[in-house]
């Protein structure tokens, strides 16, 4: 078994890795450190995700930075804002018995406090490819004494769209004498064309390649239509003991509509998506580190390189358009050797994206079983029972019972006193009848939004028309879906043969009676006639011919032979007086 104290590193860089509890070197980190603690190289290094790559690459950075020299001497392109600020503050966690120090520059932020710490000379700089480029231009940031230059998630930042930033970068940096290591989870068509145009006779790890997401991690999905996903989630959430996780959406507009739907019934839950501020998106990270907040609702912003420690789950409320990013969402669990869970939430219509998922990662999703309201219900009184027996002040509220509670507490037997409070505490799981959840309803809690009844809709083309009854009033039709017609439930059970009748015949072929019967009558050609060929009402609805530019039409020619009306004289104000 490989350990720390095989490789030789120095005293202050063991002793920070120690206090930050690693125990043994991952396997990114075993194979790559042989190569870049030795002779400087350009590196490719392909891990899956959640496998320490960003120690593999900081450790051996550590130990070729010089603490006594205020320059810039490496940097480090990270796709995210989150992802740049997690990574500086593994950089100098490691590097802070060396004397290290590590500057994030990122997006959103202000440029005075980044230009003071460019100024200062920190020696390693972390952060976005945008604004990157936008201190290059600026000339706040150096490059003439760069000697690393180190692309984490590669892939990523290649999809996000940073390649002509990437490139930019890479061609700003003194050929010669900067070594570059790129570091990826997957390896993309373009991010091979990056490494082969930039990094010179590369040396390359690959681990674990024919698995692409940890053994750990136990994958399920759930089918279930769109509409009843959210109470879905809350029953998997409420299955849970202790639930601490992620929850991936595909648009922040859904993040925003599922985090108020699970505020508003009582959750620890926040939000994260890339319409947040900065001081936000970090406030609410801090919150999830310190556990103030157990449920994070997150687009896909979050899914790489996002680093906290003992996330139990993660669900899938969306499948990604893009399959890869479904290995980097699940890989915020079980990481460091530890195990986790990944939910996905599936319509019936998506069942084929499962064997999808499974040809790219290479492992199997098993089918979950929706938790029951009655399993619900069991959990969480055992999970009570605890509190039930821990709580205080009861003999108090003993003291402040009436005669009328003491009368009926003596018809009760001990436990149905017990179950009428129970009721109470977890009315939802205990209501008469299970609520089916349509979407993010907006009606009050026991209100059920009534699913419409297929019998009834049919297709618009093929039925009689019929534009009489209840059924056709403004506010119904209003109702019926686009391109549908809604029949009342009293006319289709009782005329089923309504739903299949075809148009009748004459009905069909009365429109085109009246054409052809408008087109055999004579037309006026006289002047204020509605039919004038060449006029704008008319009602052959024919093609106009187009005239060319100053040609007149055939009866201008002979407007002046037409007969005219005798003009009446106008009257003065004279014959009007």
């Amino acid at each position: 078994m490989v350990s720390f104290t095989d490789f030789d590193l120095s005293p202050e860089l063991m002793r920070a890795i120690l206090e930050l509890g690693y125990e043994k070197p991952s396997p990114i980190q075993a194979e790559a450190w042989p190569i870049l603690l030795g002779e400087a190289c350009d590196f490719l290094g392909l891990a899956a995700t959640g496998t320490g790559k960003t120690a593999g690459f900081s450790v051996p950075m550590l130990e070729c930075i010089d603490p006594v020299r205020r320059e810039v001497q490496a940097l480090i392109l990270c796709p995210t804002r989150e992802l740049a600020v997690q990574v500086c503050e593994q950089v100098q966690n490691l590097g802070k018995y060396l004397g290290v120090e590590a500057l994030p520059i990122y997006g959103g932020a202000s440029y005075a406090e980044q230009h003071r710490g460019l100024h200062q000379g920190i020696p390693v700089v972390v952060g976005t490819p945008g604004r990157i480029v936008d201190h290059i231009r600026r000339g706040t940031l150096n490059l003439d004494s760069l000697q690393l230059i180190i692309l984490d998630e590669a892939d990523e930042m290649i999809s996000m769209g940073f390649k002509d930033e990437l490139t930019a970068i890479l061609d700003a940096v003194p050929e010669g004498q900067v070594n570059t290591w790129l570091f990826s989870a997957t390896m993309h068509p373009e991010v091979r064309r990056v490494a082969d145009a930039y990094l010179k006779q590369p040396k390359q790890v690959q681990v674990n390649r024919t698995e692409m997401v940890p053994t750990t991690i136990e994958q399920r999905f759930y089918v279930t239509h769109e509409a009843n996903k959210p109470e879905v989630l809350r029953k998997l959430v409420d299955s849970v003991d202790d639930f601490y996780g992620l929850v991936f959406c595909q648009t922040k507009a859904l993040v925003a509509d599922l985090s108020m739907y699970l505020l508003d019934r009582g959750y620890r839950v926040d939000s994260l998506h890339g319409d947040k501020s900065q001081a936000a998106r970090e406030q609410t990270m801090k919150a999830f580190r310190d556990r103030k907040v157990k449920l994070l609702i997150c687009t896909d912003v979050a899914a790489r390189g996002l680093d906290v420690k003992d996330v139990t789950h993660v669900i899938n409320y969306s499948i990604p358009k893009e399959l890869d990013s479904y290995v980097h969402r699940i890989g915020r669990t079980a990481r460091c050797g530890k195990s986790g869970f990944a939910f996905s939430l599936i319509a019936p219509r998506q069942r084929a994206l499962i064997a999808q998922i499974e040809r790219l990662t290479k492992s199997k999703l098993k089918e979950g079983t929706i938790p029951t309201r009655k399993e619900l219900g069991i959990k969480k009184i055992s999970s009570y029972l605890k509190h039930f027996q821990e709580s205080t002040g009861f003999d108090r509220a003993q003291l402040s019972l009436s005669d009328e509670w003491k009368e009926l507490l003596a018809t009760l037997s001990p436990e149905e006193i017990a179950s009428r409070f129970l009721a109470l505490q977890f009315a939802e799981i205990f209501a008469d009848r299970e609520p089916e959840v349509r979407g993010f309803p907006s009606t009050p809690t026991g209100e059920t939004q009534q699913r419409p009844k297929s019998r009834g809709v049919v297709p618009s083309r093929g039925i009689l028309p019929l534009t009489k009854g209840p059924a056709f009033a403004p506010e119904a039709k209003a109702k019926a879906p686009m391109g549908e017609r809604r029949i009342p439930e009293s006319i289709s059970s009782e005329r089923p043969e309504l739903e299949k009748a075809p148009t009748p015949k004459a009905t069909r072929e009365k429109p085109l009676r009246e054409k052809a019967a408008r087109e055999k009558a004579p037309r006026e050609t006289g002047k204020g006639s509605k039919d004038v060929p060449y006029s704008k009402k008319r009602s052959d609805k024919g093609p106009r011919p187009d005239f060319k530019k100053g040609k007149k039409p055939p009866f201008a020619a002979n407007r002046d032979s037409l007969p005219t009306a005798a003009k009446k004289p106008k009257k003065t104000k004279k014959q009007s007086g």
